[in-house]
């Protein structure tokens, strides 16, 4: 198996883990909010389920991304 193939199941495994423990952390939260964009609004969301997703989701792209544009060398 490749590294790079590696280290995105270890990232999409930990961020699912995280993100299963997010919905379970939330469950007493009663604090809701909106969310507004694009002149769309969403329904009513706790507002520790907005900022956990929004981590989960920098997590994700901030260790795909580097995956993707790195060049892996050859030792040929």
């Amino acid at each position: 198996m490749s590294e790079a193939f590696k280290k995105l199941i270890f990232s999409i495994t930990y961020n699912s883990c995280l993100f299963l423990l997010l919905i379970i952390g939330i469950q007493n939260s009663s604090s809701k909010r909106k969310i507004y964009l694009f002149n769309n609004e969403s329904i009513p969301l706790p507002i520790s389920f907005i900022v956990g997703v929004s981590f989960i989701t920098g997590s994700i792209t901030g260790s795909v991304v580097p995956i993707l544009f790195y060049k892996y060398k050859d030792d040929s």
